[in-house]
């Protein structure tokens, strides 16, 4: 009696762990983050305003989760406040999309700011992603030691 006890007892929390497991796996799966990915703050040439150069300044951000994320109200800003707010957008799972400063249309892969001057200070600044509701979804900080980009 007392080794079919124990037995039912062992069998209860193997059926309790897979249960468990088996929860936990979609989460997992779920893992990953919407985040700035690089910023190119410091596009070639003379800062001389053309919409080439212009859009050659841009930040790049990705999600690695494995789903598509909705970016609507997501915002992003630079130090001085000069903010891009996405509109009606999903970014898909693993999939990348480059914010320029200056105009142009609208892509899956590229979203344009529309700005007649640059937003990205060549020595230093910080690029942070908020959601919708505000919260932080991240930042992204330089000190001009490199050229041209950031890696975040």
């Amino acid at each position: 009696m007392r080794t079919r006890t124990t037995l039912t007892c062992l069998l209860t929390a193997i059926s309790a762990t897979a249960a468990t497991l088996a929860l936990a796996a979609p989460a997992a799966e779920a893992a990953g983050s919407v985040h700035l990915a690089k910023i190119y703050y410091d596009s070639p040439g003379t800062d001389r305003g053309s919409d080439a150069s212009l859009n050659a300044e841009w930040v790049t951000i990705t999600n690695s989760t494995s789903r598509a994320v909705s970016l609507k109200g997501w915002t992003l800003t630079d130090a001085a406040n000069h903010k891009y707010t996405f509109g009606s957008y999903s970014l898909g799972a693993g999939k990348t999309v480059k914010v320029h400063t200056g105009p142009g249309t609208d892509t899956k892969s590229d979203r344009y700011q529309n700005r007649g001057w640059y937003v990205w200070n060549n020595d230093k600044d910080t690029a942070t992603l908020r959601k919708s509701g505000g919260a932080k979804a991240g930042a992204c900080a330089y000190n001009s030691t490199r050229s041209d980009y950031k890696n975040c």
